[in-house]
């Protein structure tokens, strides 16, 4: 059963602001996803824009947007296909699992100036009817 929807697009530009501001990237991003994304050098700020975008996409599909999570305890990774996964930890994952979710799909894509994210939360029905 589908827990909640969310989708958002994040303008590379912004990103590419933040990378000109000191400790602006490590406020908002974990650590191994920030390496992962430099490392693709010329592409980073579309990738780091669209791993930004999955992140707003997440606290829409949980119903509560983004307050009281610390957006460095969402992790926006690749599986060894290359598939974007999200990982979650500390308050972030308390709210997913009160969001009732028990698996995340994620979608990223980007072009030029934009970069968007889909996040569909699939649970269990018993735990919407609570």
């Amino acid at each position: 059963m589908i827990v909640g929807i969310g989708l958002d697009v994040v303008h590379v530009s912004r990103l590419e602001h933040w990378k000109g501001v000191p400790g602006l990237l490590e406020r908002y991003f974990h650590p191994e996803e920030l390496a992962a994304a430099l490392s693709r050098k010329s592409s980073a700020v579309l990738s780091l824009a669209a791993r930004f975008a999955a992140k707003e996409a997440f606290g829409k599909a949980i119903g509560t947007g983004l307050r009281n999570i610390t957006l460095q305890n969402i992790l926006v990774v690749n599986n060894h296909n290359g598939k974007p996964c999200m990982r979650l930890f500390g308050n972030a994952l308390q709210a997913f699992e009160l969001s009732g979710g028990k698996t995340i799909h994620l979608s990223l894509t980007h072009e030029r100036d934009n970069a968007l994210a889909m996040v569909v939360i699939e649970g269990d029905s018993n735990e919407q009817e609570k």
